[in-house]
């Protein structure tokens, strides 16, 4: 089995182009390098080191299921709520510095210079990835970037930005839900938009147009293949997309 020590991964990362005073978020599967030595709090402090003090490293945290809608709201606990995005956001976001923003369904932990800017508006997004949510925001910064780990777009939650800036007709649930947002001894009960499950996508469609428009770059680590993308190359590229053919991420 192939090993690797969080110094090698960050090399890695820095060689791809992950550089100081970047905001990246992460998708990632540990196991997809082989083996770690540290384990995720290894590839951590490598993502960490990477961007340097002057950066900042974003995890999606999210608790949204296909259950949760207007007759089902979310209760969310900032603190205790745990995500289903794998072992490294889980390691992650419990870490002290770690700030999480506080949305119901599709929160983001981040750690790093410019976390508390990027998480704080996220209350009051109404729906999850909107212009005021981390992802949003990422996408606005000239030095904001998109890391696959070991995974392929079908994880890539700021393409769901995308399609709420598009306003596709398949994304979202019509209805409003009254979630609550429950941390210590404060409770926030605000109506929030839901995602609408059901409608297959193809993400990965959008690869070759990276690709193309010189968004993406993409190398080995370990076993694991990693992705590094502009996030504003990625919402250009893909609102584009869909405005000349609003079911263009659909597998239907």
């Amino acid at each position: 089995m192939t090993s690797i020590t969080s110094a090698q991964i960050q090399d890695e990362l820095t060689e791809l182009g992950l550089s100081e005073g970047a905001s990246v978020l992460v998708h990632s599967s540990l196991s997809s390098f082989g083996h770690v030595e540290g384990g995720a709090e290894a590839v951590i402090g490598a993502l960490l080191g990477a961007v340097g003090n002057s950066g900042t490293v974003l995890v999606p945290t999210l608790t949204a299921t296909a259950d949760h809608n207007s007759s089902n709201p979310p209760v969310f606990d900032p603190e205790n709520s745990k995500s289903w995005t794998g072992r490294i956001p889980e390691i992650f976001r419990v870490r002290p510095a770690a700030i999480r923003s506080w949305h119901p369904t599709h929160s983001v932990a981040a750690i790093g210079a410019n976390a508390k800017s990027l998480t704080e508006d996220h209350t009051f997004s109404i729906s999850p990835c909107d212009e005021c949510s981390p992802y949003g925001k990422l996408a606005e910064s000239e030095n904001g970037y998109v890391l696959l780990i070991g995974v392929d777009y079908e994880s890539m939650t700021l393409l769901h930005h995308v399609e709420e800036i598009a306003a596709v007709d398949y994304h979202m649930q019509k209805d409003l839900a009254k979630a609550t947002i429950v941390d210590g001894n404060t409770t926030i009960e605000r109506h929030y938009m839901m995602h609408q499950w059901g409608t297959p996508r193809d993400f990965n469609i959008l690869e070759p147009l990276m690709i193309e428009r010189g968004v993406q770059r993409k190398t080995t680590i370990g076993n694991s293949e990693v992705r590094l993308l502009s996030a504003k190359g990625v919402v250009e590229v893909t609102l584009k997309a869909l405005r000349s053919n609003s079911r263009f991420l659909c597998k239907d």
